[in-house]
């Protein structure tokens, strides 16, 4: 887990407050070992983010001997909601467990504030251009910036779609919500 810290009060988190509560729930559960074996579910759409990365995974407890995992979706309707929970029901089943619900939770609402760093590294790797709340974007073959919008919307309604005026390759950008 990384956590970035203020140099002047080093005790002072600046990840997002729910951000910070995600990755406590994580750090503080009795349930290691089940988030270890969740971190190898993929996002069915960007499959080089786990569901940790990406910001679904919210928590995993265990309540009157059953497993509750909980996942946020990137958006309200979100298509892949579904594949997300099989892949969960399957990975938890092939590991033994049996007593599980998986519980969806929409608020609060999902954000790319919740991406990790290591999930914004993996989408660079994969071609994505990770979320940014500033400019320009990057492109993430040739770090250039020198960038063309080609469409609002790209694979899935969270991305646009860009070319890059420098090595010529289009490439999709995760928009910040």
């Amino acid at each position: 887990m990384v956590t970035n810290r203020s140099a002047y009060n080093p005790g002072i988190s600046l990840l997002p407050a729910e951000n910070h509560a995600r990755n406590g729930r994580r750090k503080n559960s009795d349930c290691g070992s089940l988030w270890d074996l969740l971190d190898a579910v993929k996002d069915p759409e960007i499959p080089a983010l786990s569901l940790w990365d990406l910001g679904v995974l919210q928590d995993i407890t265990q309540i009157d001997g059953a497993i509750v995992v909980t996942i946020t979706p990137t958006y309200s309707g979100c298509p892949a909601m579904q594949v997300m929970a099989e892949d969960i029901a399957a990975t938890l089943r092939q590991a033994g467990y049996d007593n599980f619900r998986i519980s969806t939770r929409l608020a609060p609402a999902w954000t790319t504030d919740w991406l990790s760093e290591l999930g914004r590294q993996q989408l660079r790797l994969y071609g994505i251009a990770p979320p940014r709340n500033e400019s320009p974007i990057h492109c993430p073959r040739c770090d250039a910036t020198e960038i063309r919008l080609i469409s609002q919307f790209s694979s899935t309604p969270c991305k646009a779609l860009y070319q890059c005026r420098d090595c010529a390759e289009p490439f999709d950008y995760f928009k910040p919500i």
